[in-house]
């Protein structure tokens, strides 16, 4: 197969918006909603990282617009080292099912009407091993614990969406 029939191949898939998690300050349990505004440099209205009031806020950039992790990553975690962690345990704002997030980075893509463009991976850290509770999601989620992603377009993000290049 030539790489321009791989890119094409790779490009064959669209995903789902399956749950949206947003926290009003650091450390706060995440609340799921069923939607939320996502507007550029600012992140989704409602979370902690939007009025700057996030754990990692004293390091501002695009990688905190927003963050999204793969349905498929947790439950792949959980089978293979056994440890179980709620969508919303993440701490990750938007959970996608069938979106390859780690082919992403660099990439331009849309949830719904919104267009993000893919960052880095969002790794584990030990951070989320202790407000989760589980110390087994920082060797679980490596190289799966989701994306940070830059916010290009205002508009409103909502479970349900259709995620695609």
């Amino acid at each position: 197969m030539d790489n321009e029939k791989q890119k094409n191949e790779k490009q064959k898939w669209a995903g789902v918006v399956v749950g949206i998690f947003i926290a009003p300050e650091a450390g706060a349990p995440m609340q799921a909603v069923e939607a939320a505004r996502a507007v550029p440099g600012r992140g989704l209205e409602g979370d902690r990282y939007f009025e700057a009031r996030g754990s990692f806020s004293r390091w501002p950039g695009p990688h905190r617009d927003v963050t999204l992790i793969a349905e498929e990553a947790l439950a792949e975690m959980a089978r293979e080292t056994g440890t179980t962690l709620a969508p919303e345990a993440s701490r990750r704002n938007v959970l996608v099912r069938g979106v390859p997030l780690n082919d992403l980075i660099k990439k331009t893509f849309t949830v719904g009407a919104v267009r993000l463009e893919g960052i880095r991976l969002c790794q584990p850290c030990k951070y989320l091993a202790r407000i989760s509770g589980e110390p087994g999601v920082l060797p679980g989620l490596i190289k799966r614990g989701g994306l940070r992603a830059r916010i290009l377009d205002e508009g409103v993000i909502r479970v349900g969406d259709v995620v695609r290049l």
